[in-house]
């Protein structure tokens, strides 16, 4: 909770929001007319769980969710395929096409966890959390810059368990990282460069592909949602969404809130002051094959372990995606490689070598096996999920809560991909959410909803 809160004071000064006390609350003291009665859990009392979008990660979200004892009484999903496959993994759940007509209709449902393609994020959990219900939504939890400080607004507002669904952050090993940053095992931070081998879809498409037929199985309208109209083809469903800026957030988007995390957490980093982006093949379109995004982040306080209270200098963070990597440190051992995806920590002391998001080792191995490692003081978890789960009954916020910790990730983050369709360096104000030096970005910060889509925030 100490750490929650330290996130929460400083993010809430930037966007000028007043300082308010973490107070731990039922699942529901807020919502529309069709939210259930405020409800107090039993110990051994399930949460009652609708599911929208049940296949792929949706699939693995939702039994590793029953598996911790969540109740799923709905399944939603565009795919009658999908749906009736998941159905026959919980029978007694009720089944939707349209997850607006599961929510006026269907009472029983606590929380929801969200598994959509990102432009279905926000539609899904702003209704949600409206209606004063719990909600967890996979990374990078929204489409847009706009849509992640609006949820992080209604989860405050609406006072409700919320969780942006980033694996690692329960993980052990990211934990451990974060107490040898902060106990400054390698001095100061100086520079962070964070990498991923994504893409794995195609990129740098410049025009729409030619038209196929709609599969019978998927309802294309409603998979479209709050996105512009276009004729459907199979490079943009299943998976390959990803790719396309209509409906993904390109490699950053899928891979940045897992890789960030650990650098965002343990460096208290906040907003940057500036991005830029480096690419080759962005259009209107879709993401570009590669990207490198540079972004500068200001002097700071420390909060936690060691550092509390400490003046932190300015830093900066690297990002690196479509196979292209940081310069190899020269205390890696020749027979050694850098891991297609991980992240490179450099210190005034020593640098930290992180295989994927977790794995942190000080490098070369020699520094390693005499590093005194520290006493914990990052608090563990049994499982990220299983964290939101005793949120919605009751217990303490999650860490990635979209208020305290989830948005404003999600917001650096995205603010990467604001860089590379801008194409130029961006002077972030954190406060009023726009870019300083290019109004031309506005039209990504937020975007228009297709009609009978639109979508209010709590502004």
């Amino acid at each position: 909770m100490k750490r929650c809160e330290w996130t929460r004071r400083r993010w809430l000064s930037n966007v000028a929001a007043a300082a308010a006390t973490v107070t731990i609350l039922p699942v529901r003291l807020a919502g529309g007319e069709n939210a259930r009665a405020v409800r107090t859990f039993q110990a051994n009392e399930k949460v009652d769980l609708a599911c929208i979008g049940v296949g792929g990660m949706g699939g693995g979200n939702r039994r590793e969710l029953a598996g911790l004892g969540a109740n799923i009484v709905a399944l939603c999903d565009v795919d009658s395929g999908t749906l009736q496959k998941a159905a026959k993994d919980h029978p007694e759940a009720r089944t939707w096409v349209d997850f607006r007509e599961m929510f006026e209709r269907q009472k029983n449902i606590d929380a929801v966890m969200v598994s959509t393609p990102d432009h279905m994020h926000f539609p899904a959990a702003m209704l949600a959390m409206k209606l004063g219900k719990a909600v967890s939504v996979e990374k990078p939890m929204a489409h847009t810059l706009w849509e992640a400080r609006q949820m992080a607004l209604a989860a405050k507002k609406y006072k409700v368990a919320t969780q942006m669904d980033n694996e690692n952050h329960g993980h052990p090993g990211l934990r451990t990282l974060v107490e040898w940053v902060k106990a400054e095992a390698i001095g100061n931070v100086q520079e962070v460069h964070i990498w991923s081998d994504r893409p794995i879809w195609p990129q740098g498409i410049s025009k729409r592909l030619d038209t196929k037929p709609v599969p019978a199985n998927l309802n294309w309208d409603l998979w479209l949602g709050p996105a512009p109209f276009r004729e459907y083809h199979d490079s943009l469903h299943p998976f390959k969404w990803r790719g396309w800026w209509d409906f993904g957030c390109g490699a950053l988007g899928d891979m940045g809130c897992h890789f960030f995390d650990s650098a965002f957490w343990a460096l208290e980093l906040g907003a940057p002051s500036t991005v830029e982006a480096e690419q080759e093949g962005n259009s209107v379109e879709t993401g570009p094959n590669w990207s490198i995004v540079t972004y500068r982040f200001p002097a700071r306080k420390g909060r936690g372990g060691p550092q509390e209270g400490k003046n932190l200098p300015p830093i900066t963070v690297k990002w690196y995606d479509g196979k292209k990597l940081p310069p190899r440190p020269e205390e890696l051992e020749a027979d050694r490689q850098l891991p297609a995806n991980g992240s490179l920590f450099i210190g005034e002391k020593g640098k930290i070598l992180v295989t994927d998001a977790a794995s942190p080792r000080l490098i070369p191995e020699a520094k390693m096996k005499e590093f005194q490692r520290p006493e914990p003081f990052v608090g563990r978890v049994k499982s990220h999920k299983a964290e939101w789960l005793d949120a919605v009954k009751g217990g303490p916020r999650c860490g990635c809560d979209f208020e305290l910790y989830g948005g404003p990730l999600a917001e650096v983050v995205l603010l990467g991909n604001l860089a590379i369709r801008c194409g130029r360096k961006i002077e972030w104000d954190a406060v009023r959410l726009r870019a300083k030096n290019a109004p031309e970005a506005d039209q990504y910060i937020r975007r228009e909803y297709r009609k009978g889509w639109e979508v209010t925030g709590v502004e």
